[in-house]
């Protein structure tokens, strides 16, 4: 049983995503399609990335992935720079199918990757660029998951496109980092990882700010219920990345930690360390 992943900013409401199944059955029917997510925000390969960065290594190795986000191709015969050609990216075992928008460098990082191809054998054809997801990725998915050997119907390449990727700033005793993921629940994930945390203040007390002075926490909790019904929690979640909840918060999509204080994907949360002797008070003699 071959698996092919769908992650789309397509939603649900339309035919698209049931055409790219069929597709996909037209071609192959003994295969798992699992649907990661359609309802990624238009044209975010940064969440794209983030969904598919965070589940991928959950799956078999062999697993295809198609992302059908920005995945028009860009063909600039004068500037390759410019371009943005459906490509093949193979990682951790793991086939990606996409267009080499930038995302692909967002899931691996700096990061070894196994391979690199591109998709150059459709790009004579313009009927198939009205929706690329169909008519030119999941062919491509479908031949690798049939078996095919890649570098006959694609071309090895030696890079892929770069996109800028934010990670938090270290500064004296600060941590500055971003939301980058609001999740069903309203809560707020940033790109604050286990390691960065504890590596810019080991073992001293911290406060985490977020939107407001008054809006701040100052420890880490294992679980949501550590704290009371409705009071705000910090945690490292199973992605070890730092995130800022309320406990049971969220009513019907409604009242979560991005509602409550009035935060949006983007929006800075700042670590501030208070090693022994840093403060200007009382507490610096002791």
């Amino acid at each position: 049983m071959h698996i092919i992943t769908l992650t789309t900013d397509m939603g649900t409401q339309d035919h698209y995503v049931a055409a790219i199944k069929g597709a996909i059955l037209k071609r192959i029917t003994n295969v798992h399609i699992v649907d990661i997510s359609h309802e990624v925000q238009s044209f975010s390969t940064n969440q794209a990335a983030y969904f598919l960065k965070n589940c991928f290594e959950d799956f078999p190795e062999g697993t295809i992935h198609i992302i059908g986000v920005q995945s028009e191709p860009i063909i600039h015969f004068e500037s390759e720079n410019m371009s943005s050609y459906p490509s093949v990216l193979k990682y951790k075992g793991h086939y990606f199918v996409g267009t080499d928008n930038g995302v692909f460098s967002l899931i691996v990082q700096e990061n070894e990757i196994e391979g690199f191809w591109r998709l150059d054998d459709v790009l004579s054809n313009k009927n198939v660029f009205n929706f690329p997801v169909k008519n030119i990725l999941v062919p491509a998915a479908c031949q690798l998951a049939l078996g095919k050997e890649i570098d006959t119907f694609a071309t090895q390449q030696a890079t892929f496109k770069r996109q800028i990727s934010f990670h938090p700033t270290i500064e004296p005793n600060v941590l500055k980092g971003n939301v980058i993921h609001i999740d069903h629940f309203g809560n707020l994930i940033t790109n604050i990882d286990k390691e960065t945390f504890y590596q810019a203040g080991k073992d001293v007390p911290f406060t985490i700010f977020f939107r407001k002075k008054e809006y701040y926490i100052d420890e880490i909790s294992t679980s949501y219920t550590d704290v009371p019904k409705g009071e705000k929690v910090a945690i490292f979640n199973s992605n070890n990345l730092l995130e800022i909840a309320i406990n049971q918060g969220a009513k019907d999509r409604k009242n979560g930690a991005s509602s409550l204080f009035g935060i949006s994907v983007n929006d800075i949360v700042r670590v501030e360390y208070s090693p022994r002797g840093s403060k200007e008070t009382l507490e610096s003699l002791f």
